[in-house]
């Protein structure tokens, strides 16, 4: 199956801005600073400012990721996006990767900035708390690898929030502090209803745009956070998803089933709460085994320190022309810098420009062939010069992200390229298998859910396509909700169909090739019967039943629209296909029909019409 256009990739460089205000300096290196990385179990921590510093920053990251396992009661807590931390030892610097407020850099205490292949987290370390304004963003990211979908958006920001305002030192973590903003604007703005809070969902009015209604509805939430672990209530608001999301009851009787209350009972119950100014905080004793004495600490070179801030440059959506200049610079005093040819290739893949790309992956794989970067890059740049489709160099790909997983397992993205590779290669139910590790690392990914759904309908799995599909109608992208419903509504038909196929007398399917269609040891798809790769596959000859054949199409003809003729070869015969109304034919693996299809593996249900013609009612392009 080739990977449709719907094979969605997030968009890059989204930014968060966590605090502003404005300054009017030049960007710029900061001199020569002394950088060097600190490495805990969990995280790396690239510093200027020290490696006292340094190690707190790890370990104030490795307690609180325990703190949110405790909180959540989860053994294993997993970033679905590798993590880079930066701590920069003055304002000064940190200003060089700010976001840029009418052309100048904003100040800022913590800076999130996240990616599809990277995230970062910046910290100004000579200020008093550049924590908070980072642990928000953070939460979400944890929750984003742990946690599957389905919470609403009151639960995500309530916790985002509650674990926000997490005090760490080096003995306790001290955990519900109440952020006295929320009690102000509470009194002053007053609450949302709860049954009303409990309806807001990511596509929401209330959630996307600036106002009151925004601003109440996070105050309200991480309030309402604080509640429910104040009087224990995190069992009951398990009660409250399952009857939403399983027995389908309303928001009014899931809160009566699951809270023992009303919906206005419960406004009255959280407005007193609210109302008293009383909360408590738990302290939770730091895990004995977080210790900075066993953390690595590396000195790096300049041109490694800089090759970081420019990888900052190359995510940020205002510094991107910077970056490119920046690594470039790097190399001319560092040939062998593998960290700014890794960088640079990056910069000319997002450019679109393939050949230098690949010429500076092949330079950083040289110098360091253990990056699984790299290696994730390289395999990338062979499905974006296909355009994700079956043209693509496979085995190379394979070889590419099968290493990048080895080095580093815990990248979602690298099993969602190889998930790609399987898929065009002819193998559906194989890459259904390593998509499915990707959702296992970042359970909460509408793309790779939209993915393993058209894998299931080119494994011929319609049920478990629509499952995925009905649940994707609500996605945040509006894009990607538009898509899962048209995918839905052919899948729908596709099940219909197939149905109809089963109950219809003397209906039959056959296979014209080998036992693992397309599969890797068949890369070329030729359909043959297996056992017997030298005769052609002789089709049934009954009338009107539907039949299955798998081959490659060498021509369209529209000519006469809406009625589309497919010439396709199937092992050693020709088919003429017919579809009646390209327009209204079901489609999989495909948005929409082309006329100028050529060369490509398909796979078709049919009813014969004459000897070596028939009727598609389902097109899978593969």
């Amino acid at each position: 199956m080739s990977i449709p256009s719907s094979w969605v990739r997030p968009a890059i460089w989204p930014l968060t801005i966590l605090a502003l205000a404005f300054f009017c300096e030049p960007l710029g290196f900061a001199g020569e600073p002394q950088w060097l990385e600190v490495r805990s179990p969990n995280f790396s921590v690239v510093t200027d400012a020290g490696e006292k510093r340094g190690r707190e920053v790890a370990m104030r990251f490795e307690q609180m990721r325990a703190v949110f396992g405790a909180l959540m009661t989860k053994a294993n807590v997993n970033l679905a996006i590798p993590l880079q931390i930066v701590a920069f030892r003055n304002t000064k610097e940190m200003r060089q990767v700010a976001p840029l407020f009418n052309g100048k850099p904003t100040q800022v205490a913590g800076l999130f900035q996240p990616g599809t292949d990277r995230s970062f987290i910046m910290l100004d370390m000579s200020v008093e708390n550049p924590w908070t304004v980072v642990f928000h963003e953070y939460a979400h990211q944890l929750m984003n690898g742990t946690l599957p979908g389905g919470l609403d958006p009151w639960f995500e920001e309530g916790f985002a929030e509650y674990f926000s305002s997490i005090e760490v030192d080096g003995k306790q973590a001290r955990v519900g502090k109440v952020p006295e903003d929320e009690y102000l604007i509470l009194r002053q703005l007053g609450t949302i209803k709860i049954a009303d809070l409990f309806r807001v969902q990511q596509n929401s009015q209330t959630y996307n745009e600036s106002g009151d209604h925004r601003t109440t509805f996070y105050a309200e939430s991480g309030m309402l956070m604080h509640y429910i672990y104040d009087n224990q209530l995190m069992a009951k608001v398990g009660v409250y998803f399952d009857l939403k999301e399983n027995k389908h009851l309303g928001n009014e009787d899931a809160i009566q089933q699951a809270f023992g209350m009303s919906g206005p009972q419960f406004d009255k119950v959280l407005r007193s709460y609210i109302v008293s100014g009383r909360y408590r905080y738990y302290a939770i004793p730091n895990p004995a085994n977080i210790s900075s004495n066993n953390y690595a600490a590396v000195p790096l070179s300049a041109a490694t320190g800089n090759a970081v801030l420019a990888d900052i440059h190359l995510h940020s959506r205002d510094h991107q022309e910077q970056a490119l200049k920046e690594f470039q610079e790097i190399l001319k005093s560092d040939p062998n810098s593998a960290a700014a040819c890794r960088g640079l290739g990056y910069a000319y893949l997002q450019r679109q420009d393939f050949k230098n790309a690949q010429q500076y992956f092949k330079l950083a794989s040289q110098l360091d062939s253990k990056d699984p970067r790299v290696h994730y890059y390289s395999a990338l740049l062979m499905a974006r010069e296909s355009g994700f489709g079956s043209g693509a160099d496979l085995p190379g790909l394979t070889r590419e992200v099968e290493t990048s997983i080895a080095l580093d397992p815990n990248f979602a993205d690298s099993y969602a390229v190889l998930a790609f590779a399987q898929s065009a290669a002819g193998d559906p139910g194989k890459a259904i298998v390593t998509m499915r590790k990707a959702l296992a690392i970042s359970p909460r990914n509408e793309n790779y859910i939209f993915n393993l759904a058209n894998l299931y309908l080119a494994n011929r799995q319609p049920d478990q396509a629509i499952t995925l599909l009905q649940a994707l109608r609500t996605a945040i992208d509006p894009e990607l909700a538009s898509r899962a419903s048209a995918t839905l509504a052919q899948a729908q038909q596709f099940q219909q169909i197939r149905q109809a196929a089963t109950d219809e007398p003397g209906a039959g399917v056959i296979l014209l090739r080998s036992e693992k269609p397309g599969g890797v040891d068949n890369p070329h798809g030729e359909n043959q019967v297996s056992g017997d790769s030298a005769k052609p596959a002789k089709p049934q000859t009954n009338p009107g039943a539907a039949k299955f054949i798998r081959g490659i199409l060498t021509n369209v003809d529209c000519s006469k629209s809406p009625l589309a003729i497919l010439t396709v070869v199937s092992g050693m015969k020709t088919w003429k296909m017919s579809v009646a109304d390209r327009n209204h034919v079901v489609l999989i693996g495909t948005d929409q029909f082309s006329c100028d299809w050529q060369k490509q593996k398909v796979a078709l249900n049919y009813r014969e019409t004459a000897e070596g013609e028939g009727s598609i009612f389902s097109l899978e392009i593969q």
